[in-house]
């Protein structure tokens, strides 16, 4: 029996050319066209969360193969998350202004290059600059595969639930990174994580050409370039401080001077932002005391969680001497409740509040990390791995009804921006979570480094619990 999409997909190439088209005679989509954009923009969103995670599972493998030590291993990481949580805010003001569809296809252009780049790299320094790049690709896709979501979907209902689809999506990727690049290194080597990206980038690049409808320019949108760079560059010493910091001594005359650098940096990024006529970061969104404790809740939880995958994703292959394959399989666990939980956390906020269900969230994941402080060379798995689950349903049950309390907390006409907001400062909370942690292993055993990474990562998802609790809107007599 034919499945109903191969039915549909005879019903579209028997159809008349004219009718063919994205777009009928009365104006609306076909439900495949619809659809299709939708897998696109998944694609898009997808190979975006399946480079965060897949590339901890190769860290030891490139680093014996391109030579390296940690430091070169955190700037592999951060070099793609620091572009991504910079960029992100402007790219979607960028589509906003030149069209979705164009700037999402050129992001996927940036992506697809610059993993094949990633690929090819001879050397650590190469790779960095490769996976900075891609990083902005990813920037690029994020925001607006969105746009282009939403303008493929008016009906509300139907919005809804597509991009829950892409969330979704989004989610399984993030889960399956880990197992996907072990499995593929151990086939293939750790270049083909790279190479995987080809395929779904070209595929995603025709269904858009050929499906997503493209959005309406709006020329009176313009770009804080002065914003943009100041905020790179903030973002790009501080990172670098850190890092630099735990294999150079933090006493380094260069190591301090990109500490006051970035200090300067963030002051003239703050002046820029409370004076340009159209801010990258409108400031007075942080004027809302919800939205400001909840980015805040959404940085400390991401320093906590990505710094520790990648601590424990050297210390699975480095220190018990796991393979790729085993190490992906090692974080099934962990990444493997985050979808499911998703799916519950909504009911569970609308029963007994969101803040509350975030708070939850956070203190399981505090209680998962510590019984992870006394971790040490051959520590059994399991004791390592009901701890992961822990972790990995405090992670799912806090970000749903984390991501719906900040968008409530503003006026419909800036939710947009304040997403944008949301995914930069959780980005921004990986890439402290990896360059912090990771100085940690560099300047000291790596166990004692673990073990301290763990400890910090219970005090902050603790204060992120607190934070939520206190977010609660202020009365007025």
């Amino acid at each position: 029996m034919r499945s109903n999409l191969a039915e549909k997909l005879d019903t579209f190439e028997d159809a008349p050319r004219a009718s063919r088209r994205p777009y009928g005679a009365d104006g609306e989509r076909s439900r495949l066209t619809t659809s299709l954009t939708l897998v696109a923009m998944s694609m898009g969103y997808g190979v975006v969360q399946l480079d965060v995670t897949i590339v901890n599972t190769a860290l030891h493998s490139i680093g014996s193969a391109l030579g390296g030590g940690v430091t070169e291993l955190q700037w592999i990481v951060n070099a793609y998350t620091i572009a991504f949580a910079a960029l992100i805010l402007t790219a979607g003001a960028l589509g906003d202004r030149v069209g979705a569809k164009r700037v999402f296809m050129a992001g996927f252009v940036i992506f697809t290059a610059a993993s094949l780049g990633c690929a090819l790299a001879p050397d650590p320094p190469l790779l960095i600059a490769a996976r900075a790049v891609q990083g902005i690709g990813a920037a690029v896709l994020v925001p607006n595969s969105l746009a282009l979501l939403s303008h493929a979907y008016p009906d509300g209902k139907a919005r809804g639930r597509a991009v829950g689809i892409w969330a979704a999506g989004a989610s399984l990727t993030l889960t399956a990174g880990p197992l996907v690049g072990g499995a593929l290194i151990a086939l293939a080597g750790w270049r083909s994580i790279f190479l995987v990206n080809l395929p779904i980038g070209l595929g995603a690049l025709w269904l858009t050409w050929r499906y997503a409808r493209e959005t309406t320019r709006s020329t009176q949108r313009h770009l804080d370039l002065p914003g943009q760079a100041a905020a790179i560059a903030t973002l790009g010493c501080l990172a670098g401080a850190i890092i630099e910091g735990g294999a150079m001594g933090w006493g380094n005359p260069w190591v301090l001077a990109s500490f006051v650098a970035a200090a300067v940096l963030g002051v003239l990024f703050v002046l820029r932002e409370r004076h340009a006529p159209q801010p990258m970061l409108p400031l007075s969104l942080f004027h809302n005391r919800v939205f400001s404790l909840t980015a805040l809740v959404g940085l400390l939880v991401n320093v906590a969680f990505y710094g520790l995958i990648f601590v424990l994703s050297l210390y699975f292959q480095q220190v018990n001497g796991f393979s790729p394959v085993a190490t992906g399989l090692a974080f099934v666990p962990m990444l493997g409740m985050v979808l499911p939980v998703n799916l519950l956390a909504p009911r569970a906020a609308e029963r007994f509040g969101a803040r509350r269900v975030i708070a939850v969230g956070a203190v399981l994941a505090a209680a998962g990390c510590a019984a992870l402080v006394f971790i040490a060379p051959g520590t059994p798995y399991w004791a390592i791995g009901l701890q992961l689950v822990a972790m990995g349903a405090g992670l799912g049950l806090l970000v749903p009804p984390l991501t719906s309390t900040l968008l409530g907390s503003v006026e419909k006409s800036r939710s947009g921006i304040a997403a944008g907001v949301l995914n930069s400062t959780r980005q921004t909370g990986s890439v402290l979570g990896v360059a912090l942690f990771g100085s940690l292993l560099g300047g000291s055993t790596f166990i004692l480094g673990a073990r301290a990474s763990v400890l910090i990562s219970v005090i902050l998802l603790l204060g992120a619990a607190v934070a939520i609790i206190l977010a609660s809107p202020r009365r007025r007599g």
